[in-house]
């Protein structure tokens, strides 16, 4: 069974199937890198508790970053928030994102156990 939750004509911000959570990718509010990235891993955290999952059961994370020398000042805030020893798979690449004031993109995948 395919759960999709917050569904719009264009996507669903979970999507849950067997046991595992797809999520949109997330970004976040603030002028500076550390704090989109802390405020777009708040909005994140709040979707694994919808889904029924956690930090500690992300499987995988694609981080987009617009400008890839703000790649130290967002790992600090990711460093952080990630509970050590669980740590997810990782790609993280510069990519133009979806309006110009954007600095940094989450897209995470996480069991639901």
């Amino acid at each position: 069974m395919i759960q999709r939750l917050h569904t719009t004509e264009r996507l669903s911000k979970i999507v849950k199937h067997n046991g595992v959570a797809y999520f949109c990718g997330q970004v976040g509010d603030g002028d500076t890198v550390t704090a989109q990235t802390t405020d777009c891993l708040g909005r994140i955290d709040a979707l694994l508790t919808e889904a029924g999952s956690n930090r500690e059961s992300i499987l995988q994370a694609i981080i987009w970053v617009a400008d890839i020398t703000d790649v130290v000042e967002m790992n600090e805030v990711w460093n952080a928030w990630i509970p050590p020893g669980h740590a997810p798979a990782r790609a993280c690449g510069e990519a133009k994102l979806g309006r110009a004031e954007l600095k940094v993109e989450i897209i995470v995948t996480a069991a639901c156990p």
